[in-house]
C-alpha cells in the first residue's frame, strides 16, 4: 500500500465518515450557534436560587440539556478539524466551539460553589430527596469534591481562563499535525518515501532496515529542530496542572487528576512497581527480537518491525472489516450487528489524507452515533486499530442507550477496556485459524506488541509524567535537556541492555499527545490488564462472562470505575490484574520462542 497521502477530496466518499447525525452541513452547524448562546445566557437566571432539591433539580435539567447541545456543537467542529488540520475554516470552527464551551463553563461556574455553600444538614436533606434521584451519583461526586471547590467568584475567574489554559495543547497539536515537516527518505533500492506523522509507524513496520533507519532519523530530526517549542508547551501544561492542584488544595497534580475517578495513588504506584518486577520478561522479548532480526545491534528503529515475514501481509479495508466481525462474534449477535451497522452507516473515516490528524480515536455524543478516525494502511496493526476503536464505539453506544445522559459518560480509567478486549479477541481468533508457524509468529508478535505498547510502554509514560510533574512541584525547570534526559533514561530501563540507545530516542516524548491530558496514559496499562482477564473469561466461560462484560459496558459513568470493574470481575485494589496480565505475556513469549525454533532461528 502506498505511503504517500492523498488530498481529502481524492478519497472515495464511502471511506469518509458521515457527520450528518450531528449536523447536515457546516451551515446548519453555524446556524445552531445563536440559539445555543441564548440558552447559555439563561444560566444567570439560576444564580442565587439553588437552595433546595427542587431548585437544584431544575438547574441540573437545564445544565444537562445545554451540555447535550454543546457536545454536538463541539464534536462536529472538532471532527471537521481532524479531517484536515491545515484548513483555516475548520480551525476557526473548532476555536469558536471551544470559545462557546468556555462561555458555558463561565456562565455555570457559580453552580457548584452555590450548592456546596449549603449547610451539611441542608445538603444531606437535598441529596436524599426523591426529586434528585436521577442525579444521585452526580450529587455524590459533587459532595466528594466539596473540599476542593472554590468560591463562586474564584470559580468564575478560573472559567474565564479556560480557553487560554488550553493553549499549550493547541500549540503542540498544531505544530505536530499541521506545521511540522519531515525530509523525504530513500529505501534500500533508492526509492523515495514521504515521511509524515501519520505514516511514520507504517514505515517503522517495514522489513527494509535502510528505510526504517532513514525514516527514524528524518522523523526525530524534525522533532529535534522544534524541541524548544515542544518543551515550552509541555512545561506550560505541567505548570497549569501544578498551579490548579495547589489552588484547589490537592497535595499534587496527580492527586487532583485521580480524585475525579476515586482512584487511589496505590493503583498508579502499584502498576509501576509490578511492571518493573516483570522487566526481565520485557528484556527476553527484546533479546528475541534481536535474535529473529539477525542484527548485531538492535536499535529503536528495529522495535516495531514485525518478527515474521508472514506479518508483512497487507489487508484490504474490506478484509479488515470482516476480520473484526469474526473476532467479536463471541460477544453475541446484537454486538456483531451493531459493528456491521457502523460499517454501513459510515461511522468511520478510514484512510490517511494530507493534513489529517494522525493516529486513531473514537468520538461522538449522546445523541449521535459514535465516530471513528483511523489512518488505515493495511497492516495487521491497522486491522487491530479498527477492532480497538470499534470497542470504544460499542462501549459508548451501550452506555448512551442504557444510561440517562448525566450517567452515560464512562471515565478514562475504564475507557480502554472495551478497545483492548477487542484487540485480544482478534488475535486469539486469528491464532485458532492458523497452522503456519510464520503466520503464528506474526500473530504472537502482534500480541506481544500489544503488551509492549500498552502495558510496558504506557507505564513508562506514566513514570515520565510522575517524574516531570514532581520536578515542577519541586521547583525544578522542565527544560529540553531535563525532559530529554528523563525520557532517555526510562527507555534504557524499560528496554534493557540489548537495545542501542540512539540520540534520537530522547525526543520521542515530544510526539506523545496524551501527555497534555495529565495522568491519563497509566489507564491504558490498567485497562489492558483488565481486558486480558475479561477476554480470557469471555472465551473460556461463554455466555455468563459475556453477560457480565456487556453489563459493565452498559454502566457508563453510573458508578466509580473501580466498582464497575469489580462488577465485571476485575479488582484493582490488588496487584493481581497486572500480575496476571504480565504472567500471560510470559506464556505468549514462551509460545513465540517455541515457534521460532520450528522456523529454524
Amino acid at each position: 500500500m502506498a505511503t504517500e497521502n492523498k488530498e481529502r477530496k481524492d478519497i472515495e466518499e464511502k471511506y469518509k465518515w458521515d457527520l450528518q447525525t450531528l449536523y447536515k452541513n457546516d451551515e446548519e452547524w453555524e446556524a445552531s450557534l445563536a440559539p445555543l448562546k441564548e440558552l447559555i445566557a439563561k444560566a444567570g437566571s439560576f444564580k442565587g436560587t439553588l437552595k433546595d432539591a427542587a431548585s437544584i433539580r431544575k438547574y441540573l435539567d437545564y445544565e444537562t440539556e445545554v451540555s447535550l447541545k454543546l457536545d454536538n456543537f463541539y464534536c462536529y467542529a472538532n471532527l471537521r478539524l481532524t479531517e484536515d488540520t491545515r484548513k483555516g475554516d475548520a480551525q476557526a470552527m473548532e476555536a469558536k466551539a471551544m470559545q462557546t464551551y468556555a462561555e458555558f463553563m463561565q456562565a455555570v461556574s457559580f453552580s457548584e460553589p452555590e450548592i456546596l455553600s449549603l449547610s451539611n444538614e441542608e445538603l444531606a436533606k437535598a441529596v436524599k430527596d426523591p426529586v434528585l434521584e436521577p442525579y444521585a451519583f452526580r450529587m455524590q461526586k459533587l459532595l466528594d469534591r466539596k473540599p476542593h471547590v472554590l468560591s463562586a467568584e474564584c470559580e468564575e475567574l478560573i472559567a474565564n481562563f479556560l480557553e487560554a489554559l488550553s493553549t499549550p495543547d493547541k500549540v503542540a497539536s498544531n505544530l505536530q499535525n499541521a506545521d511540522l515537516k519531515f525530509d523525504s527518505v530513500k529505501d534500500s533500492k533508492g526509492e523515495e518515501h514521504e515521511v509524515t506523522d501519520s505514516n511514520f509507524i507504517f514505515l517503522q513496520n517495514s522489513d527494509d532496515r535502510v528505510l526504517r533507519e532513514n525514516a527514524f532519523r528524518s522523523y526525530y530530526k524534525g522533532y529535534r529542530e522544534h524541541i524548544n517549542t515542544f518543551a515550552a508547551a509541555y512545561n506550560g501544561c505541567v505548570k497549569e496542572a501544578v498551579a490548579s492542584a495547589s489552588v484547589r488544595k490537592f497535595e499534587s497534580s496527580r492527586a487532583m487528576s485521580m480524585a475525579h475517578e476515586h482512584i487511589p495513588a496505590s493503583v498508579y504506584d502499584g502498576l509501576v512497581d509490578t511492571v518493573r518486577k516483570f522487566m526481565p520478561e520485557m528484556y527476553r522479548y527484546v533479546a528475541l527480537r534481536k535474535r529473529i532480526l539477525g542484527v548485531d545491534e538492535l536499535h529503536y528503529y528495529d522495535v516495531y518491525t514485525p518478527l515474521s515475514k508472514g506479518s508483512t501481509k497487507i489487508y484490504t479495508y474490506e478484509e479488515a472489516q470482516q476480520m473484526v466481525l469474526d473476532a467479536v462474534a463471541p460477544l453475541g449477535k446484537e454486538y456483531v450487528d451493531r459493528v456491521a451497522q457502523a460499517y454501513k452507516d459510515r461511522w468511520i473515516d478510514v484512510y490517511p489524507n494530507k493534513g489529517k490528524r494522525g493516529g486513531a480515536f473514537s468520538s461522538g455524543t449522546y445523541r449521535s452515533n459514535p465516530f471513528i478516525l483511523t489512518n488505515f494502511t493495511g497492516t495487521l496493526d491497522s486491522v487491530s486499530t479498527l477492532a480497538h476503536e470499534m470497542g470504544h464505539s460499542q462501549h459508548t453506544w451501550l452506555s448512551a442507550h442504557t444510561q440517562e445522559p448525566q450517567n452515560a459518560d464512562y471515565t478514562l480509567f475504564v475507557a480502554e477496556v472495551a478497545s483492548t478486549c477487542n484487540e485480544n479477541l482478534l488475535v486469539e481468533q486469528l491464532l485458532t485459524k492458523t497452522t503456519d508457524p510464520a503466520e503464528r509468529l506474526a500473530l504472537l508478535n502482534e500480541y506481544l506488541e500489544g503488551f509492549k505498547g500498552t502495558v510496558y510502554r504506557q507505564t513508562m509514560f506514566a513514570e515520565f509524567e510522575r517524574a516531570a510533574h514532581k520536578m515542577a512541584e519541586d521547583g525544578e525547570a522542565l527544560t529540553p535537556d531535563s525532559l530529554n534526559a528523563l525520557y532517555k533514561g526510562l527507555i534504557a530501563d524499560y528496554f534493557g541492555p540489548e537495545l542501542v540507545i540512539d540520540d534520537e530516542v530522547q525526543y520521542e516524548w515530544a510526539r506523545i499527545p496524551h501527555f497534555y491530558s495529565p495522568f491519563y496514559v497509566y489507564k491504558y496499562a490498567t485497562s489492558y490488564s483488565a481486558s486480558i482477564a475479561l477476554s480470557e473469561a469471555i472465551l473460556k466461560d461463554g455466555d455468563a462472562a459475556v453477560k457480565k462484560y456487556l453489563e459493565f459496558l452498559s454502566m457508563g459513568g453510573s458508578a466509580y470505575p473501580i466498582d464497575e470493574l469489580k462488577h465485571a470481575g476485575v479488582d484493582f485494589t490488588t496487584s493481581a490484574p497486572v500480575e496476571r496480565a504480565l504472567t500471560k505475556f510470559g506464556r505468549i513469549l514462551d509460545d513465540a520462542e517455541e515457534t521460532v525454533k520450528k522456523l529454524g532461528f
